[in-house]
């Protein structure tokens, strides 16, 4: 007899005299050998110290209070590109300058409410000199001081408005404030004293949203706990009672744990301001994940009969190697990120490492220690039980298993249709139309865009050259750039901020906003033209930042998927004790991954819904760093899914020795717990999107939509489709390869006509 589903049930041998379950106590030598040996002693182990285990984790969350503000102010902006042709010049720039346009481009336009602004020249110097003077941090270039033949360029076709940029000078903190914020109070005085209308616009200002306060937007403080309060209505939906409330007692700790490493991380390597939000959100999503697959386990254990201690030893035990499992792969994804050369990046990989390896400490020790103490107490009133399968979702899963190329084919063809708008992605910055829909940036550019003012004013370059006779190169080099295709106009200013320690710069101005690799292009035309003039270093701008960030991110992409992809493969082999399942798990999270992309591009760079749900018009490209850092995360966090998923339909199988029973009892028990979990992350993110900026947005969303499509057209679609289709070979593992990981290994056992008369069988098993 074999245990199913709590009861002995009795197997009958078949025409191959033997019992189908060969396996079963090879699979029962090896737990005990290896890793579930482990988890079962922690567990008896935080049983008998649970008084000090809680007392460890309170003072975990007292000092992660603590921590987290030091932590936080400790985060930095770096966005370095060590080795990139344009970050090497800019590091030249800001020595000799402290200000480039790649730090920030403020546009000021000054319009004469008369006539001609050229009339009132004397009085449109005197703003700009008054910057320049007032703000010496920054370079200021104008019609006053380029030369003659440049001077037309900036004044608009009907003569009313001329404008100047100011370049901005290098942001070193979250308190910085850029040049359209300092110098406000200054344009508003020159402003009443000559009569003259002065405002603001660019780039910056532009990304701040629809209002001039750029620090507005909900607090991480806000955020959080509008995504634990919609996580807390999931659970009292699963638990039906009090127990909804520890995972989040477990979160809160795990967020504050996390903190207190993060801060740790700090002294040892610039950790960029990003994984504040991750910490909090994605910690949030991960740790009640983990404790949700915990306690249900927990709690069907104690519906089968067990006392409380020994059901929360078979929890750890069971859905322990789950956590154990899932951490493992979203810790991989992350650290895979070291291998890209960019700074910002990698300390995004090792700060969100963080997160999957604190929570599964935490819910692997304090959670025990709860449910051992005050569990039963706390699990009131159980209007709902975990004595059986859903009936619903094991209803779904046999009615998957019996048309299972239906099913399949319905999959593939869902994950097309999302997969092919990846074809038209195009990788860079989101234009300004994306940026902001009203407000006085977005009023000013509009004038100056009517006025026959080039788009890409807001994107400018800036050409370095260095030596002597550095000016005589400068103007060299605008004359060339002037004949480029795509360069509306050059100029090199003969004011002695733009010419120190034997360098002169260049200011270019494109015709279009350089935001995208294709319109980025015209750099490249730009260094061919001027590339052969003596001293000149390197260009500098956003469509240099553009190229530089693409090469060195996507330049290196495909090893990171590939280290991502055999990492986990491997993990998964050992998790799975199968061949088979591994690699479909890793081919059908890359589909999944390629299929967010995918929804990306509709809703975000082609605008189609990102207008009228948060009111941002089409971002015409994602930003360059953004789809590494959803594949490592959506890639990892999607897996737990897969994990929790097949590692309980492998135990029903070593149970069973029924692939049909896998599939219906192992998704009848994870169905609307995969659901319910991936409706808790996808909360999260929602939260995570009522930040400012559209970048985060952008993240906040993808990471939300790749959950809700991982964990339905994925998990509840093709994951039983294929498991159905490939049999008995789920569960084969060659000697070959089980002998170097040290598992055993698993047969392709031929099922008995039995269990293919049960297969037959349309109803659920009970």
């Amino acid at each position: 007899t074999l245990p199913t589903a709590g009861r002995l049930r009795p197997m009958r041998k078949g025409s191959h005299g033997r019992q189908p379950t060969r396996t079963v106590a090879r699979v029962a030598a090896s737990t005990a050998l290896g890793g579930m040996l482990v988890l079962t002693s922690l567990a008896r182990f935080v049983l008998r110290h649970r008084l000090l285990v809680c007392l460890f984790w309170l003072a975990a969350l007292i000092g992660g209070v603590a921590a987290s503000g030091k932590a936080i102010s400790r985060l930095t902006l770096d966005f370095s590109l060590p080795g990139q042709p344009g970050f090497e010049t800019e590091k030249q720039l800001l020595a000799t300058y402290g200000n480039s346009s790649n730090q920030g481009t403020t546009i000021i336009s000054v319009t004469s409410p008369t006539g001609s602004v050229t009339a009132a020249q004397p009085a449109v110097d005197g703003v700009f000199s008054a910057v320049q003077q007032q703000f010496p941090q920054y370079r200021v270039v104008w019609s006053g001081n380029v030369p003659a033949e440049a001077r037309s360029r900036f004044t608009t076709s009907d003569g009313r408005t001329t404008y100047g940029l100011v370049l901005d000078r290098f942001a070193d903190s979250f308190t910085f404030k850029f040049a359209y914020q300092t110098t406000k109070p200054l344009l508003d005085q020159q402003a009443k004293a000559s009569g003259l209308q002065i405002a603001t616009t660019g780039y910056n200002e532009l990304s701040a949203g629809n209002s001039s306060d750029s620090n507005q937007g909900p607090s991480l403080l806000a955020e959080t706990l509008f995504g634990a309060g919609m996580a807390f209505l999931v659970l009292l939906f699963v638990f039906a009672s009090f127990m909804a409330f520890v995972p989040l007692v477990v979160a809160a700790v795990s967020i504050m744990a996390t903190f207190i490493c993060l801060l740790a991380l700090t002294y040892v390597t610039d950790v960029s301001f990003i994984v504040q939000f991750l910490v909090s959100l994605v910690g949030l999503g991960v740790a009640i994940d983990y404790s949700l697959l915990l306690v249900t386990r927990w709690r069907e254990e104690l519906a089968h009969g067990r006392p409380n201690g020994e059901a929360v030893v078979e929890a750890v035990r069971t859905a322990g190697h789950a956590v154990v499992a899932s951490a493992g792969t979203v810790a991989i994804s992350l650290v895979a990120l070291v291998v890209v050369p960019v700074p910002f990046l990698r300390s995004m990989g090792l700060g969100g490492l963080l997160i999957p390896i604190v929570s599964c400490v935490v819910v692997l020790t304090l959670l025990p220690a709860v449910l051992g103490s005050i569990g039963p107490r706390v699990d009131w009133p159980r209007i709902r039980h975990e004595d059986r399968a859903s009936k619903g979702w094991s209803a779904w899963a046999a009615m998957v298993y019996r048309r299972r190329w239906l099913a399949a084919g319905v999959g593939v063809l869902l994950i097309a249709a999302l997969v092919l708008p990846v074809l038209g992605i195009r990788i860079g910055l989101a234009r300004t139309d994306a940026l902001a829909s009203k407000g006085p940036a977005v009023t000013s550019l509009a004038q100056l865009r009517s006025g026959g003012v080039p788009a890409g004013v807001v994107t400018p370059l800036e050409v370095l050259v260095k030596g002597e006779g550095s000016g005589a190169a400068a103007a060299e080099v605008a004359r060339r750039a002037q004949r480029v295709d795509g360069i509306a106009f050059a100029a090199a200013p003969a004011d002695p901020t733009w010419n120190k320690g034997g360098t002169s710069v260049v200011a270019v101005v494109p015709v279009e906003e350089t935001v995208d690799l294709q319109r980025a292009v015209v750099v490249e035309r730009l260094q061919k033209a001027v590339g052969d003039v003596p001293g000149v270093v390197g260009i500098v701008g956003n469509g240099a930042t553009v190229r530089d960030y693409s090469k060195a991110v996507f330049g290196h992409f495909p090893e990171v998927i590939a280290l991502i992809a055999l990492i986990t493969f491997v993990l998964l082999v050992r998790a799975f004790r199968s061949l088979l399942l591994p690699l479909k798990a890793v081919l059908l999270n890359v589909l999944s991954v390629a299929a967010t992309f995918g929804f990306v591009v509709l809703f975000w760079q082609r605008g189609y819904g990102s207008e009228h749900i948060f009111s941002i018009r089409s971002t015409g490209a994602v930003t360059f760093w953004l789809p590494v850092i959803i594949f490592a995360f959506l890639f990892g966090l999607s897996m737990d899914y897969e994990v929790f998923i097949l590692t309980r339909m492998r135990e029903e199988y070593d149970r069973s020795g029924s692939t049909r029973t896998a599939v219906v009892q192992g998704l009848g028990r994870t169905g609307r717990l995969v659901t319910c979990a991936a409706l808790i992350l996808f909360l999260a993110f929602i939260a995570l999107a009522g930040s400012p900026g559209t970048d985060i947005k952008v993240l906040a969303t993808a990471l939300g939509v790749g959950i809700l499509i991982d964990a339905t057209i994925i998990r509840a679609l093709m994951v039983p489709a294929l498991v159905s289709l490939l049999g008995r070979w789920n569960w084969w593992l060659p000697a070959w390869l089980a002998r170097p990981l040290r598992v055993e290994p698993s047969d392709a056992v031929v099922e008995l006509p039995h269990q293919r008369e049960e297969q037959r069988d349309a109803a659920p098993v009970p």
